[in-house]
């Protein structure tokens, strides 16, 4: 049975009880989840806004992010032994949290280039920090769903034929893929394609339109999307992730310069969207 998220970095990259009326509200919308950006957030923290959304009733998941300090695909093992500490360290946060799902980019470190194509290496090595990181994971019952990025944001999987390479190596079953549809309308051919080809290993989904903006709004085709999620049997969470300047700081560090949408709008209007093809194609 799937079930809708909304990722809060919407409104802020910092978790801290500021956040509570916005969760409440995502509760009476309907939501059965929030998700958290988790940087440099304190243990206490973690654990008092987990333990809000477990007295409301919401589900938790998680993202983060690698910086180049940590970043996993570094040539240099010290920077990669780094790598694993930090993801071992968010996962330790994400459990705080009560999360289930930890998701995002830490397969090497965001907007990161070499200017030039990803090595086979380099797949190996990210692949040793995501193995060793899933047994971490399993151990606090986390699930790691690494994220292709579009080419502007990361160099070594842009597409879920990339990322399936990548999970190939990996090769542990608490490290498996997910799908964004903001990426994948940038990388991907077809969506349908790209969500069969990564279907076995698929157990996160980000929705999200073409712009960041509220889901529907755009051209990204959600009905391709959740067609082919229905075909492919997926069953996990189907999460709203869209940005704005509400958090200076964290906007400017990925590059959004506008606003695409009211992030109440994005949550209101997104989650008739998502309920309403979940109800069309049954899943």
């Amino acid at each position: 049975m799937t079930k809708i998220g909304f990722n809060v970095l919407a409104w802020s990259a910092e978790i801290s009880p500021k956040l509570f009326p916005i969760l409440d509200r995502l509760k009476a919308i309907g939501y059965d989840g929030a998700e958290f950006f988790i940087g440099d957030t304190d243990a206490a923290s973690c654990r008092l806004v987990g333990d809000y959304c477990k007295k409301i009733g919401l589900e938790v998941t998680a993202v983060t992010v690698m910086g180049a300090a940590e970043n996993p695909i570094s040539p240099d093992p010290l920077v990669r032994q780094k790598a694993k500490e930090k993801l071992c360290w968010v996962i330790d946060r994400a459990a705080d949290l009560g999360a289930q799902v930890l998701c995002g980019p830490f397969h090497s470190s965001f907007a990161t280039f070499a200017s030039r194509a990803p090595m086979p290496e380099e797949y190996e090595w990210s692949a040793e920090v995501l193995r060793d990181a899933g047994t971490h994971a399993h151990g606090l019952g986390i699930l790691l769903t690494p994220e292709a990025l579009n080419r502007f944001e990361c160099y070594l999987a842009n597409t879920m034929g990339q990322l399936d390479h990548l999970l190939a190596l990996v090769n542990h079953p608490n490290v498996q893929g997910m799908f964004d549809t903001h990426h994948a309308n940038m990388e991907e051919k077809k969506l349908g394609l790209a969500i069969e080809l990564i279907g076995p290993r698929l157990r996160h989904v980000h929705i999200s339109e073409n712009d960041r903006g509220t889901p529907g709004s755009g051209h990204v085709d959600f009905e391709e999307t959740f067609a082919t999620l229905k075909k492919v049997g997926y069953s996990g969470w189907l999460t709203i992730e869209g940005f704005s300047r509400n958090d200076p700081d964290f906007a400017n560090a990925i590059g959004v310069w506008r606003e695409f949408s009211d992030p109440w709008d994005m949550a209101e209007q997104g989650y008739l969207l998502i309920k309403g093809q979940c109800e069309k194609h049954k899943l």
